[in-house]
């Protein structure tokens, strides 16, 4: 059989989408929302009634709603550790053995979690699903990005949160079907085995694909990676095409930088620290903005603070995750074209917006309006953030990182993700048992330091090469450089064509560092 289902070029790369990211992402979204909606299920609650916040009052609430959050938040806990390892093993493995096996270790957590009869049995389940979760999200987008087209980039990973939000919104889906059989613990051992599905999936095809060209001629494997970079480009494996991109991804590894992951702790004039903070602050604000606050626990934010109906609740939850399917359709066009920063303003200012209408809205009770008005708000929140903060961030940071660390900066930087996914995982519970609506006011204040933030130290990066984004930095003198750099930096054409001009700057580069080499010997 021919290799990668006899499909190339732009086919291949539709594959590649389609039966490896989709259901990598929507595995990830999936597992993201599919515990909240299940936290108000009397069979879940009798299983496990220490995290049962329906049926107490008072004390014993309060104290439930805590373990409730911790236990939620091991998830991330597991996550981080996952995202982490692959400082290492994405090197050492590839990214197609990391991406299999990482799936394989959230199909064991699956399965611990589906069969549960005892709480210390869940909570080992927590985090090992969120070990082998963090481990495919930290790799899924840097793999993804290595076998795209330079010109194709933005948009193929921003893809990435068209299936997060797909992701969310089926958990929610599959949590209202089964809310109907409550009662049984089928109810909720369904939704959550469900995901050993998208997981199967990926580890299929994922056999099926070819490795990243980038890591192979890391590796020394250069005619693998010509016959893969043959087939994405719809090429031949000796054309001058493909001897120009190998040279050129050659080049670009020899200057780039030793390749250690504590490379990214150094500055030096490549400014790698400065990039890294960056990759890893964009991810910050993915979480930061309040989205999961919401995700986590929308099911239990319309049941048991906006007072809706248990099924209302659920159809609510569900219909507005379905948003975050517009907002990533709505990034994939315009990503390329307005740009990182445009969206990732434009974005944080709704959204601060919807979290004070919020604050208002809640804090009038037994008000019909004011609850419309709420509802709306949550809607408005959650396509907003998928337009500016959902894939996107995933792509500015593998766009930060040069090409020998980008491995392990995409981990740090997804750590960073899990790090505060798991602080609002942990707090939320208790900060709407504590504050109530005065809750998200946090959140407004948060994307409002956001956009300022953004603006100052964020350069733009659409229609740059990797080589471009290299040059930026490199004529940073600090960190308020790269917005002014990137806005006077001119640019190479971009498109098909452009493989000769980066080729010969990159090059050009290598052969000044073989000169100083020669010199100093």
């Amino acid at each position: 059989m021919k290799p990668y289902l006899g499909l190339r070029g732009s086919s291949l790369s539709s594959a590649v989408i389609w039966l490896v990211v989709c259901p990598a992402f929507l595995c990830y979204g999936y597992n993201m929302s599919v515990a909240g909606g299940l936290l108000t299920l009397e069979s879940f609650n009798s299983a496990f009634p220490q995290m049962d916040t329906i049926n107490t009052t008072g004390a014993e609430q309060h104290f439930n709603s805590q373990i409730q959050g911790t236990v939620i938040a091991l998830y991330t806990v597991g996550g981080i550790f996952g995202s982490l390892a692959c400082i290492y093993l994405g090197d050492l493995w590839g990214r197609r053995k990391v991406i299999f096996i990482t799936h394989g270790v959230s199909i064991i957590g699956a399965i611990l979690m589906a069969t549960s009869f005892h709480f210390p049995q869940f909570i080992v389940a927590r985090l090992i699903l969120g070990l082998g979760t963090g481990g495919y999200v930290a790799t899924v987008p840097v793999w993804q990005s290595e076998i795209a087209k330079a010109n194709k980039r933005g948009a193929h990973v921003a893809t990435d949160g068209i299936f997060i939000g797909g992701g969310v919104a089926l958990a929610l889906w599959v949590d209202f079907g089964f809310y109907f059989t409550d009662g049984n613990s089928v109810s909720w051992r369904f939704p959550f085995a469900f995901q050993i599905v998208l997981s199967l999936m990926t580890m299929f095809f994922i056999t099926i694909f070819p490795e990243s060209p980038r890591w192979l001629i890391k590796k020394g494997r250069q005619d693998e990676a010509r016959e893969v970079l043959a087939a994405i480009l719809d090429s031949y494996p000796d054309s001058d095409l493909i001897n120009n991109e190998v040279r050129s991804i050659e080049a670009s590894l020899a200057v780039a930088s030793s390749g250690s992951w504590t490379d990214m702790l150094t500055m030096g004039k490549p400014r790698l620290f400065h990039r890294s903070i960056l990759a890893a602050s964009g991810q910050m604000f993915q979480q930061m903005c309040g989205v999961n606050a919401i995700t986590y626990y929308a099911t239990t934010i319309f049941q048991q603070y906006l007072g809706l109906s248990p099924i209302i609740s659920r159809v609510l939850a569900a219909c507005m995750a379905m948003t975050q399917l517009f907002g990533g359709s709505l990034a994939f066009y315009t990503i390329d074209s307005l740009g990182r920063r445009i969206l990732m303003l434009w974005s944080a200012a709704v959204m601060c917006g919807c979290m004070a209408i919020l604050a208002g809205t809640t804090s009038a009770t037994n008000n019909t309006a004011a609850l419309a008005i709420a509802v709306v708000a949550l809607f408005v929140f959650q396509f907003t953030f998928t337009v500016g903060y959902s894939g996107l961030t995933f792509l500015y940071a593998t766009e930060m990182a040069p090409l020998q660390i980008r491995a392990a900066v995409s981990a740090v930087s997804t750590a960073t993700v899990w790090a505060f996914n798991f602080l609002l995982a942990q707090i939320t519970p208790v900060g709407f048992n504590t504050l109530d609506y005065k809750y998200y006011i946090v959140f407004a204040a948060t994307n409002a330091a956001i956009v300022p933030t953004v603006y100052f130290f964020f350069p733009e990066t659409k229609g740059r090469t990797l080589e471009e984004i290299n040059e930026i930095f490199m004529r940073s003198k600090n960190i308020f450089d790269p917005p002014r750099v990137a806005r006077s930096l001119s640019k190479m054409v971009i498109g098909e064509s452009n493989s000769d001009t980066e080729q010969q700057a990159v090059m050009s580069k290598a052969e000044d560092e073989g000169v100083k080499h020669s010199s100093s010997d």
